[in-house]
């Protein structure tokens, strides 16, 4: 399951810097936050995640009933700290049958959010029609958070998006009737906060979806 380091964006090979540049390259996309290779859902992982990133590591808390957390990643280094995080949860849909559900946290234009979204990145440009009323609002961090459908997305999945403590809070779910679940007002815990009650996260069988 260890693999290489990647492209955020597209999920091909990086360049480790080094004596011709200081930072991490993509032969597509120029200079990239790596995005680490991800590791079957833990305890552990999450804390390694939560441990490095700048930003936050999102998951709804408490996890909604039959639903378990299936993985999680991050884009960044060592040095630069985790730039984009993204956490993986599995359940029942709202309408039957299993339902999957990405949360995605990053920077500007690190580019994760759209790879998962299945669109052109690197942010929701203007598939995000913000001139409209949002169509969702979850609770993060305790704050009333809007988010807005993104427009041109494949339609085997739902892909809201808005802005959390600053930084893009993407949430991705498939099928697309999954989305039904994003109107409950879901609440959205920075896993960097929880403490102990990290250690109380259900874990299941690894998510494909993370793996891009």
């Amino acid at each position: 399951m260890r693999g290489e380091p990647s492209c955020p964006k597209c999920g091909g090979r990086v360049r480790a810097p080094g004596l011709f540049a200081d930072s991490w390259q993509c032969a597509v996309h120029g200079t990239v936050h790596p995005l680490q290779p991800v590791v079957p859902p833990s305890v552990e992982a999450l804390v390694v995640v939560t441990n490095r990133a700048r930003v936050p590591v999102w998951m709804p808390w408490p996890l909604p009933v039959g639903w378990l957390f299936t993985g999680v990643a991050c884009a960044g280094d060592d040095r630069s700290g985790g730039r984009a995080t993204a956490v993986a949860c599995s359940g029942p849909g709202p309408l039957g049958g299993p339902g999957e559900l990405l949360l995605v946290a990053e920077e500007l234009g690190v580019g994760l959010g759209a790879r998962y979204a299945g669109i052109r990145g690197p942010d929701p440009g203007p598939g995000m029609r913000v001139d409209r009323a949002p169509q969702v609002k979850v609770l993060a961090a305790g704050r009333p958070t809007p988010l807005w459908l993104v427009e041109g997305t494949p339609e085997d999945r739902a892909v809201f998006a808005g802005e959390a403590c600053g930084l893009w809070l993407w949430a991705i779910v498939w099928p697309e009737q999954t989305g039904l679940m994003m109107y409950d007002e879901m609440v959205l815990t920075d896993l960097r906060d929880a403490g102990a009650e990290v250690d109380l996260v259900p874990c299941g069988a690894l998510s494909p979806r993370i793996l891009g």
